[in-house]
């Protein structure tokens, strides 16, 4: 029987489809447009067009948008929040930031729960942990009552201090449930048992208003998938760069916030360390926007400080990704003041760029590509059609008449801008933390990715640019190469020389007897589970925390203090030896492995690209109309080497090769840019 590895990624504009065969190590790929209104149809589509046969399917991983548009558009059902008396507004006053502190108009947007659905309850437990009012019961059933009558059916339960005593909690919850049967309850204790209410508060919050629509779209993809005779569990990628079945996305469903971009940072991980790359910066570029993330000695960047819209945090650990407006359908503007503008609004899949036919009259990216004729005239194996007609018409409108500019010269310009936009925000994520970018490769895929990579490396001198062998798809490819993983944490504050090794080693204890009950409850076998601690600590008199590894047994503890101070070194360019370190927060990774594709390189054939499909020019700035070598990159063998400018056609995107640089096809299949003009060997 036919083993297959499927991995579906929804995306803006496309849902992108990878199946890997375990029999011949080979993987295929398809695109099927995004179905926004209801994206399991565009996974049942992809399905459907690339020919899957779900009895055949050993495992079926999916990276999805719907907690990430749900938190954006805010459509989600109408949720309550039940917490301590006094604390009704913390949501609402967050912790005094704004996103542009210099703009006295724009305000945050309101929190995910309305104040009017926000009820109070007497309670109270001070730091320690020690009760201190108990929990009215009396009060509690009124306010259950009352949400029972308004309908209330997801709710969030946040009391203070609820971290270190979630015992008034818990009796809510039950409260709630023996008075509403119906109703999801999450509490902010079992979700985030941390510090800081309103961190603790909002990733509670969020988790209750997703719970039902998420849970709601996982069983139904679940259920379809099964009745089409899929077998296995249903994976859900999430932003910590690990899986989760069904079963723990009704508990946890924020995690799968971010779940798509995550995808991407993973497979460009895998691919620079097949390439041989320890450090390389992630270049996603998709229809609406573009992920940038950095991998440094092989390792991508975690932060727990991350969030859909400014002002309402989600604090679970999160592959550090930085997102811009800039996509194949990033929106080209004059702004006020006469200059060129480029994203962050997107035409999106529906209408999409002008040259999609489908109502848009405003240039984008896209469109500027194909009047450059960098693209032709159909995307993703022609479930696109491109009319250059369009394009030139909306950027001679929109850009070229008000800036006075020729066609090709204004067309040139979007790109310019757009590949400005990307190398400041690799700037940000590089230069800005201490990076030499020289000593990265550029990792480009996305639909997007490979038309603009060259050009963004050439802006950060980044000497060679890697374009895998399905850039379209290579984010849904990540889905494959995750682990089942869940992230647990417990606050533990005192002076690190004070510590009872004891005491730390029963807590540690204690999270990983619930992480691997995690891990049973969704079919891991204890064989295949591994836990990983770390400790977070910080410089006494300090409010920001470090997170290091932390072993087991004597001496651990003055390991992970001697490796705090050197990641405190490496983050800030100084350390301080001197002043006595406090712990703050004990964290568990608890990750059961799954089976990954294996991957089997190509032998070297021939040093020649093959005869081109087609010739025809193409504009590339001061070097005007070059006459320029199509290439159909199914047929380009592993070896083979050429010079600038070409480009390359595939199903799920397009290569641009500029002049002065030159191009290999390693054993791997990847296309490997090098920004020289002399090719050696």
């Amino acid at each position: 029987m036919t083993q297959l590895r499927v991995a579906v990624d929804v995306g803006g504009t496309f849902t992108d489809v990878c199946i890997f065969d375990e029999d011949t190590k080979t993987m295929r790929v398809t695109k099927v447009p995004s179905t926004p209104h209801d994206p399991m149809i565009a996974v049942m589509n992809g399905v459907e067009r690339g020919e899957i046969n779900l009895s055949d399917v050993s495992l079926f991983s999916h990276g999805t948008t719907v907690a990430t548009n749900a938190l954006i558009t805010r459509k989600f059902p109408a949720a309550a929040l039940v917490t301590t008396k006094g604390f009704r507004d913390v949501i609402e006053i967050r912790d005094g930031t704004k996103d542009d502190l210099w703009d006295a108009y724009n305000d945050v947007s309101g929190p995910y729960i309305r104040r009017r659905d926000r009820f109070e309850v007497s309670e109270r437990i001070d730091f320690s942990g020690r009760t201190v009012t108990p929990l009215d019961e009396e009060e509690a059933r009124r306010v259950a009552a009352l949400l029972k009558r308004r309908g209330a059916k997801t709710i969030a339960v946040c009391f203070l201090n609820s971290y270190a005593n979630p015992a008034h909690e818990t009796r809510m919850r039950e409260i709630l449930e023996e008075e509403i049967p119906d109703a999801t309850v999450s509490t902010s204790a079992e979700i985030l048992p941390e510090i800081f209410e309103y961190d603790r508060f909002n990733t509670a919050v969020a988790n209750a208003v997703l719970a039902p629509l998420v849970s709601g779209y996982v069983n139904r993809l679940a259920t379809h998938l099964k009745e089409g005779g899929y077998a296995g569990d249903l994976l859900l990628l999430h932003s910590g760069g690990g899986s989760m079945t069904p079963r723990m996305v009704e508990k946890y469903p924020v995690r799968l916030a971010a779940s798509g971009i995550a995808a991407g940072a993973i497979s460009a991980k895998h691919i620079a360390q097949q390439c041989g790359y320890e450090n390389a910066v992630s270049l996603d570029m998709g229809g609406t926007s573009t992920d940038i993330a950095l991998i440094a000695d092989g390792e991508l960047r975690i932060t727990k400080e991350w969030q859909v819209e400014y002002g309402h945090p989600i604090i679970f650990p999160s592959i550090e990704v930085l997102t811009i407006g800039a996509g194949g359908g990033s929106l080209a503007h004059i702004d006020i003041a006469g200059s060129l503008r480029n994203g962050p609004q997107s035409a999106g899949a529906d209408p999409g760029p002008a040259c999609y036919s489908m109502g848009g009259d405003q240039p984008t990216n896209t469109d500027a590509n194909v009047v450059l004729g960098r693209l032709g005239t159909s995307l993703a194996g022609g479930a696109k059609s491109l009319d250059k007609r369009l394009s030139a018409e909306a950027i001679t409108r929109f850009i070229a008449e008000p800036l006075n500019l020729e066609l090709a010269e204004a067309a040139h310009a979007i790109v310019a801008v757009a590949n400005a936009n990307m190398a400041d925000a690799v700037r940000l994520i590089s230069i800005r933390r201490g990076y030499d970018p020289r000593d990265f490769a550029l990792l480009a895929f996305g639909g997007a990715g490979a038309l603009h990579g060259a050009d963004v490396a050439r802006e950060l001198n980044i000497p060679v640019v890697i374009v895998p062998p399905n850039p379209g798809v290579t984010s849904a490819m990540g889905c494959l190469l995750v682990d089942i993983r869940h992230d647990l944490s417990q606050m533990y504050t005192g002076l690190a020389a004070n510590a009872d090794a004891d005491d730390l080693e029963a807590s540690f204890t204690a999270l990983e007897s619930e992480a691997s009950a995690r891990l049973r409850h969704e079919g891991v076998a204890d064989e295949n589970a591994l836990l990983q601690r770390q400790v977070s600590m910080r410089y006494l008199g300090q409010w920001r925390s470090l997170s290091v590894p932390m072993g087991s047994g004597e001496g651990a503890l003055k390991q992970a203090i001697t490796a705090f101070h050197e990641q405190y070194e490496r983050e800030f360019a100084f350390r301080q030896d001197g002043t006595p370190v406090e712990i703050y927060q004990l964290h568990l990774a608890a990750i059961g492995k799954t089976p990954k594709p294996s991957f089997r390189p190509h032998a070297r054939t021939s040093t020649h690209p093959g005869t081109p499909i087609d010739t025809h020019p193409v504009y590339f700035g001061a070097d005007g109309w070059l006459d320029t070598p199509v290439y159909d990159r199914d047929t380009i063998p592993a070896g083979a080497r050429f010079r600038g400018p070409a480009i390359i056609n595939q199903l799920d995107s397009t290569t641009v090769v500029p002049p002065y640089t030159h191009a290999e096809i390693d054993e791997w299949l990847n296309i490997r840019i090098h920004l020289e003009e002399i090719l050696h060997g």
